[in-house]
């Protein structure tokens, strides 16, 4: 996420690589998505100007040239209002389609924790299974947040989802406890804040 602290500008990454073999372009792709690049015209990649994000441009450069490609890092310090509103717009319609694609989830995460209580399917082996599901979904949304850099209200959208999830849980390990006759749960996922539910402190807002 960029701060206020973050410097201004953008940093722009331009390569071609051999068309063959095809898994350098692919790891460069996956990459540069992963980091939460957005991509611009003619294959040009864009990230804000950060030391990190010089770094690891830097390294997708040499890593261009080790693979017979080639590659520029540019440094572009300002440019028009018009202009950065436009490439905003790029990384939040980029994050906006995993948010929706991860609310889906933590969705279907909810129905199937209702579908099991209405059947009646208070065991540990569902809650285990279920406890598993939500770290997963936690760990997602720390990836998509840590390259969110210009959060929009789907950034508190996806944290209350994940809230819901958390209590939705809860919920269903007291019922499954109180179904096998077991007093005093041991503290589980359900409990843990969420901070340790992935990889990164989920934000409250």
């Amino acid at each position: 996420m960029v701060t206020d602290e973050t410097p201004t500008g953008w940093l722009v990454f331009l390569s071609q690589l051999p068309s063959s073999p095809s898994s350098p372009r692919v790891t460069l792709w996956r990459r540069l998505r992963t980091a939460g690049a957005t991509g611009m015209l003619n294959g040009s990649w864009v990230l804000p100007h950060t030391p990190a994000h010089a770094q690891f441009f830097e390294q997708l450069q040499e890593m261009v040239l080790r693979n017979g490609g080639s590659g520029f890092v540019l440094a572009v310090p300002e440019s028009s209002p018009e202009t950065d509103e436009a490439i905003v717009q790029r990384f939040r319609i980029d994050r906006a389609r995993e948010y929706d694609e991860f609310m889906e989830r933590c969705e279907a995460f909810l129905m199937e924790i209702g579908k099991e209580s209405r059947a009646g399917k208070f065991t540990f082996a569902e809650l285990e299974e279920t406890e598993q599901d939500l770290k997963k979904l936690a760990r997602w949304l720390a990836k998509i947040q840590k390259r969110d850099f210009f959060p929009d209200d789907r950034w508190s959208q996806a944290t209350d989802i994940v809230e819901r999830c958390r209590d939705a849980l809860a919920r269903f390990s007291t019922a499954v406890y109180e179904a096998e006759k077991v007093q005093e749960p041991p503290r589980s996922l359900a409990a843990l804040p969420p901070s340790q539910l992935g990889e990164r402190q989920l934000p409250s807002g």
